[in-house]
């Protein structure tokens, strides 16, 4: 029997899903990027799906409406939102002026779903103009901050280890717009100055170009706050009651 059930949108890797899925929650990972048929995997379901098309996540609530959906995450495309890329933005707009409204939109919709479900909740993205164009971040962080919930003999990454850090250790704010009574778990930290002189990541630096390869390594949920939140937030169904 299923502890309860984890939603995720705009997940490609799984890796936040993944301390839940080992604890034995029935985790549900939705990506454009996923294959049509979809795949099951360490206990995450892999489906495809094309959340800027509001129908689709207009369908999710009647899915889970009579199941026990326990928490909720997501990590919205930031391409057109982080400041990072500011750079380029009076250039989209030139192309579409409603560029960003439009990813502002598509990031509130998932915390619109989230709240129909009524579960505890996240949205992540860099920081980025939805600070002023939806509203301000509940919770920041580094990934550096959870890297001492990642044990010693699981330090180096077992998917990109020439690029992010071992025990997450590195700089890379990350803002958090939450609900229903999400909990923000306490920092364990590692010292980031240990991997990467400064802090930032100069492995992540060398990634160029815009592959989605890319930006699937930019954009991978760091392992140690992915723990973390699930000790913080995880629950059995009846005590939720």
């Amino acid at each position: 029997m299923t502890k309860g059930i984890v939603i995720s949108l705009y997940d490609f890797t799984g890796e936040a899903l993944k301390p839940w899925a080992e604890a034995g929650y029935d985790c549900y990972a939705y990506d454009i990027q996923h294959p049509v048929e979809g795949r099951t995997e360490g206990g995450i379901h892999y489906r495809r799906a094309d959340l800027h098309n509001k129908d689709n996540l207009l369908a999710l609530p009647s899915e889970f409406s009579d199941k026990p959906v326990v928490f909720g995450m997501a990590f919205p495309v930031c391409t057109d939102m982080a400041v990072s890329g500011a750079a380029h933005f009076k250039r989209k707009a030139e192309r579409d002026p409603e560029f960003q409204t439009k990813a502002v939109q598509y990031a509130k919709w998932c915390g619109e779903l989230f709240d129909a479900l009524g579960v505890p909740y996240f949205v992540e993205n860099p920081v980025s103009v939805l600070a002023t164009k939806w509203r301000k971040p509940d919770h920041s962080f580094h990934p550096y901050e959870y890297g001492g919930y990642i044990p010693d003999d699981q330090a180096e990454h077992p998917r990109w280890p020439e690029y992010i850090a071992p025990r997450d250790g590195y700089k890379k704010k990350t803002c958090l717009w939450t609900g229903g009574g999400f909990v923000m778990p306490t920092k364990v930290s590692v010292d980031p100055e240990k991997y990467h002189g400064n802090g930032y990541s100069t492995a992540m630096m060398k990634l160029g170009g815009k592959s989605q390869r890319t930006k699937d390594i930019r954009s991978a949920t760091p392992r140690g706050f992915a723990k973390a939140v699930y000790e913080f937030n995880s629950q059995p169904v009846e005590e939720m009651a």
